[in-house]
């Protein structure tokens, strides 16, 4: 049975934890694991990857990644990744850019999308469940935001059901810390911070 030490530990067991109190992952599940190649998706799929190895729950994993086409040297380098620590993985490609007026594009435009990508993908690939990389500081953030922003207490949940039940999306590191994640693609990558 493989040891997880140092930063990797700290992180799988928080994950841990989050995962039985909110019943993100069951049996058998197959779970695609939204990996934008960012320091918090990359983290989620390494330590996800890792935690199959010696946890009880039988769970699969599919890589997804959705590619609008204007990165295509990190799409290579993510495809590299994920045949490197041996997980399945799709790329979703969409093209949305080229029927989309420039000015009609924003932030919020790019994340729905890209989260629809992810759905239409999780459909296809026959996965119930979408986890994201959001952490402990993101949760608490958008609180805040929505507070200041729009009078409202809400924010995002560790595991939310939509479409009926159809799509279940889950937070694994709601209970990281930020602070952690950085520590540990310092090592595991040996490079500065991916943001």
């Amino acid at each position: 049975m493989p040891v997880l030490e140092g930063t990797e530990f700290n992180i799988s067991k928080r994950m841990g934890r989050a995962i039985i109190d909110h019943k993100m992952i069951d049996d058998g599940d197959r779970i695609v694991v939204a990996v934008s190649g960012g320091k918090d998706s990359l983290t989620l799929l390494k330590v996800l990857n890792d935690r199959r190895k010696f946890v009880p729950i039988k769970y699969d994993i599919v890589a997804v990644h959705v590619d609008f086409g204007y990165h295509p040297r990190e799409v290579k380098a993510l495809a590299g990744y994920f045949r490197k620590i041996k997980v399945e993985y799709h790329i979703e490609k969409s093209n949305v850019l080229k029927k989309t007026d420039p000015r009609d594009i924003n932030c919020f435009w790019c994340s729905w999308n890209r989260r629809k990508a992810l759905f239409c993908a999780a459909d296809r690939l026959k996965c119930r469940k979408v986890a994201f990389g959001h952490h402990k500081d993101d949760i608490a953030q958008t609180m805040l935001m929505n507070l200041f922003f729009h009078g409202e207490i809400s924010t995002m949940c560790p595991r939310q059901e939509l479409f009926k039940g159809k799509i279940v999306i889950i937070r694994p590191m709601a209970y990281v810390e930020e602070s952690l994640i950085k520590q540990f693609v310092i090592i595991q990558f040996q490079c500065s911070i991916i943001e």
